[in-house]
């Protein structure tokens, strides 16, 4: 697995990482077994950088690494995030001092680590001001607790503030062949003051794979099953379009998400995508992704087959866009 770096200052990572949400059931029932086989997994292709968050199951998968780096004796290097308000309303964040620092620290206990390499504003808090909270995590670096922070779904107007105060690590944002809203200033952005670019959900919900997922099979707590682009017409066109993707993918001798994770990595060198699986199999599937080499025809093919702007459908419904900092 090659690497990329975190930042300026920060700590070579694998070039894709592992998004860890789904350890905490966000996309279908899940158990600590399955889980564990994941990082097993993740430890074997050489991937070192995990992204987690406080929320997810209520720390629940926070826990679970924290249980296995200890019993493993294996130590990643962890992303977490705090801000939103555990329990709380959708849309109810918490930026302050105080409430940072009891999530940092719950989310330390949880690690069973005294530091994380990167700590990001899961969402922002619209009563105080971003230069108040980029203060609040340049003590905590000084404290030693956190490595770098970063910020989630935000403007590149927003990093701009927030850099001047201190600079940045990392934003993390969705971007993929199907969102590729932050080429309209996030990625430039990014590259211009040394942040890395952490793109999630670089697989597209699991559409950019090998199988598309069933939305009549999907769970209550599954985060896509009112989607817009999960919801027909919006899904049968969106798999109509990416099946010649896939058939792209396959002449090429890869799989669907090696293509997808090869075409994110091409972009530039400060994206470090972490496509998210609770299955070691999965991961598999595109650990290869940052051995592919894509050709000026490759680049023109995935262009033609699926342009920017295909995708059927918003990336989130109203309910769930609620806290996203929208910029264009």
């Amino acid at each position: 697995m090659k690497t990329r770096k975190l930042g300026l200052d920060g700590p070579d990572v694998s070039a894709i990482g592992l998004g860890c949400m789904s350890f905490a059931g966000s996309f279908g029932a899940t158990d600590k077994a399955e889980s564990f086989e994941c990082l097993d997994s993740a430890r074997d292709q050489g991937i070192t950088f995990l992204d987690t968050a406080e929320i997810y199951g209520k720390g629940y998968s926070e826990e679970l690494i924290g249980e296995y780096q200890q019993a493993r004796g294996h130590r990643f290097s962890i992303a977490t995030k705090g801000g939103m308000v555990v329990g709380g309303k959708r849309g109810e964040n918490d930026n302050s001092e105080s409430a940072l620092r009891t999530a940092l620290e719950g989310s330390l206990k949880r690690l069973k680590v005294e530091h994380v390499e990167l700590y990001y504003i899961h969402r922002r808090d619209w009563s105080i001001e971003i230069e108040d909270v980029a203060e609040t995590l340049a003590k905590f670096k000084s404290e030693g607790k956190i490595g770098g922070f970063g910020f989630s779904e935000i403007a590149p107007s927003s990093l701009r503030r927030a850099h001047a105060v201190h600079p940045v690590t990392a934003v993390q944002n969705e971007y993929s062949l199907w969102t590729r809203y932050p080429e309209l200033g996030m990625l430039q952005t990014c590259a211009e003051l040394g942040v890395a670019f952490v793109p999630f959900s670089p697989l597209a919900r699991a559409m950019l794979t090998d199988t598309f997922p069933d939305p009549t099979d999907f769970h209550d707590t599954d985060i896509r099953k009112n989607m817009p682009r999960f919801l027909e017409p919006n899904f049968s066109a969106n798999c109509k379009m990416i099946s010649s993707f896939r058939d792209f993918a396959r002449s090429r001798g890869w799989s669907t998400t090696e293509a997808a994770l090869a075409w994110v990595l091409d972009q530039e060198e400060h994206l470090i995508p972490i496509p998210g699986t609770r299955s070691g199999a999965h991961l598999k599937e595109w650990a290869g992704a940052t051995e592919i080499k894509l050709t000026d025809e490759d680049r023109t093919e995935i262009e033609r087959i699926l342009p920017v702007g295909f995708a059927h459908g918003d990336r989130y419904s109203d309910e769930l866009i609620v806290g996203i900092e929208r910029y264009c």
